[in-house]
């Protein structure tokens, strides 16, 4: 039996590899970064308009999409290649809430007259829509929102895809709302994180006029959240590999002593232990792409297990290579950084490892 990726889905990565090499260079990415940090304290929008374009351009945003709806109708197995590659590139882009996580949800759980107005929208990549789901992953504080009459008040932290044109919000009974962004009663603030590659922000609902998901289940919002988590688990096998590549390439070129540092065995045994570390995570990932697409119901402890693995290996890497790259890794240079900063976000988004393992053992029944 050979279990690997499929001639289409090389070729959808390839073409996306190719698209960002030449659109999305660190110069692009570092340009991001700064544009966002200089309007965090604005409601100015920061998107990288130009990247997203041409992702619509080879139907990225319809990637989960039916096809009687304009999209590509592929499944979550080609989404986690899609996003592997966005990791690889840490592309500034909104793509596991907007694109993955809010098109399932409306498969699953809108309305016929809801998926006839967004999805054509967001599979031609002419609408963003975040996701404020993290209380169903975690509430901090005060804050969950809750939801009556077709209202919504209380607060929402750490929205996926925060500048959006609209949002889907996840209330403490385990249903499903979308909200425009430009509804009454929302206050709204950027929140400031590690990775500047991703807008992360704050919604504040005060009697928020909502249209609810009128098939949304405790069940359709596990599966959404499982969705979102393996896109972020992706995301770090990439950007990781990516650290890794960088570390063995500066290793090959970097001299001391009259000797590249790679023909130090200290060196080469940490290059090895990273990749011995990394690559049977890419199988894990495909493993749980595939159940996703196939039995998303059975999905959930894999989903899990995944991304509190993953978040441990991510951690490793990223540090290790930092340290093959010795005082360089710490400079804006060679922009390590971005990667590392990447790999940090995904740990905590979703679930953190330690939570996921809770999640996991009590889905077995191995705790109450």
């Amino acid at each position: 039996m050979e279990f690997g990726l499929s001639h289409e889905q090389t070729l959808l990565r390839d073409s996306l590899a190719q698209f960002l090499a030449d659109r999305a260079p660190l110069a692009r990415v570092r340009r991001f970064a700064a544009e966002s940090a200089a309007n965090a304290a604005t409601s100015a929008p920061t998107r990288a308009d130009d990247i997203t374009a041409g992702l619509a351009e080879l139907g990225i945003p319809a990637l989960l999409i039916p096809e009687a709806h304009g999209g590509v109708g592929l499944t979550p197995l080609d989404a986690c290649v899609v996003a592997e590659t966005l990791g690889y590139h840490v592309t500034p882009v909104a793509f596991t809430a907007s694109s993955v996580m809010v098109p399932t949800a409306l498969r699953l759980a809108g309305s016929d007259a809801q998926r006839l107005e967004w999805l054509p929208r967001l599979a031609a990549g002419q609408t963003v829509i975040g996701a404020a789901m993290a209380e169903h992953t975690g509430a901090r504080m005060d804050a969950g929102v809750t939801a009556t009459d077709g209202r919504l008040d209380g607060r929402a932290l750490f929205v996926l895809d925060y500048r959006a044109d609209a949002w889907l919000v996840g209330d403490t009974a385990g249903g499903l709302h979308l909200v425009a962004a430009d509804a009454p009663g929302i206050t709204r603030r950027t929140l400031e994180t590690v990775d500047a590659t991703r807008p992360i922000g704050e919604l504040v609902f005060a009697r928020t006029p909502a249209e609810r998901l009128p098939g949304a289940t405790a069940d359709v919002c596990r599966q959404v959240i499982d969705l979102g988590r393996a896109m972020l688990a992706a995301d770090t096998l990439g950007a990781a590999q990516c650290m890794l590549d960088q570390a063995v390439a500066y290793a090959k070129q970097r001299e001391q002593f009259g000797r590249v540092i790679g023909s130090f065995q200290a060196v080469k045994h940490l290059c090895a232990e990273m990749a011995a570390h990394l690559e049977p995570t890419r199988a894990f990932v495909w493993y749980a792409g595939h159940q996703l697409g196939e039995k998303p119901q059975d999905a959930h402890v894999t989903v899990c297990q995944l991304k509190a693995h993953l978040s441990e290996v991510g951690r490793f890497v990223a540090k290790a290579a930092t340290e093959v790259h010795g005082g360089m890794g710490f400079t804006d240079l060679v922009g390590l950084h971005y990667w590392f900063k990447r790999i940090g976000f995904d740990r905590q988004m979703l679930g953190t490892p330690e939570r996921l393992r809770v999640e996991a053992a009590r889905a077995q029944g191995l705790i109450s």
